[in-house]
């Protein structure tokens, strides 16, 4: 049995921006120490919803670190550090491990894609390359590439390959997965919304957009499920579920920072090519959040 990174909720934490595109530092800090105060578990640095696909690599390469050495130890730093180039990703998580991050964050790779065996070597070359453990990112609607469960138990085999983020959308794919892994795959929901099914099929917790703004929700959904309570787990579920699903009213993380910002928040803009929400998105936005008193 894998030594899991984490279990709960870990928030795929946004990098807040100056109105000119440039992070800003102090926000982050701020953003920070509200997760850890709020029972976060785990705190995933350039992912999707921080715009890493955005950033030079000397800057992927600094929010990492002021990431790591801001939290100091308090609650696991996964960094984000997959890609189409299987060198380059092993360069970041080289450099991820060097600063001391608890493990990495590898989304599969894109556009040039590859097969199941292709994943299977690529992943496992990042995995030779470091002594962390690395979760692996599936989401297909971004990349047009899928994990199949048999891949995720050939890869589980590998010591450094602790977890997935599934965000496939397939619950019984999910439970496909978990049966023939076991204990050898923690298994994440990329999905708000999909975090209470996920975990009664054996889910370790969930890599959270939503926690952003409502840490502690997310945070009390998921210890109730690692204590199998249920009925409360799906009492915050069915309060938020609306919330959930208006933080996706355009493309992440564009209405996470548009409700952040609206919150006092600073997270900024986003970068391109992200553009603000249209209005009307925005309006249904902020519907809902004054439904939850958060306006």
């Amino acid at each position: 049995m894998k030594k899991t990174i984490f279990e709960g909720c870990g928030v795929a934490i946004v990098t807040p921006m100056h109105k000119d595109g440039a992070i800003n530092y102090d926000a982050l800090a701020k953003l920070i120490e509200f997760q850890v105060e709020n029972g976060t578990d785990a705190i995933i640095s350039c992912g999707t919803t921080g715009e890493a696909s955005t950033m030079t690599v000397e800057e992927h390469k600094r929010v990492m670190k002021f990431t790591v050495d801001h939290v100091n130890r308090r609650i696991p730093v996964i960094c984000n550090c997959g890609g189409n180039n299987t060198a380059k990703a092993i360069e970041l998580s080289r450099y991820a491990e060097s600063i001391g991050a608890d493990g990495l964050l590898q989304v599969t790779p894109y556009y040039n894609k590859t097969s199941q065996a292709g994943l299977i070597r690529h992943f496992t070359a990042i995995a030779d390359s470091v002594s962390i453990p690395s979760i692996l990112y599936n989401v297909p609607s971004r990349t047009g590439m899928n994990i199949q469960p048999k891949t995720y138990l050939e890869l589980s085999k590998h010591p450094n390959i602790a977890g997935c983020k599934e965000a496939n959308g397939n619950i019984s794919a999910m439970a496909y997965t978990h049966s023939l892994c076991g204990d050898d795959l923690a298994i994440y929901s990329g999905e708000d919304n999909q975090t209470l099914a996920m975990m009664a099929l054996g889910g370790k917790g969930v890599i959270s957009v939503f926690a952003n703004a409502l840490p502690r929700p997310m945070h009390e959904l998921c210890a109730y499920m690692l204590k199998n309570d249920v009925v409360s787990a799906r009492e915050i579920m069915l309060e938020y579920v609306d919330l959930m699903d208006a933080f996706f009213y355009d493309v992440n993380p564009i209405p996470i920072k548009e409700a952040m910002n609206l919150m006092g928040m600073k997270a900024g803009p986003c970068r391109l090519p992200l553009i603000e929400m249209e209005e009307s998105a925005r309006e249904r936005l902020i519907s809902v959040m004054k439904r939850h008193h958060l306006l």
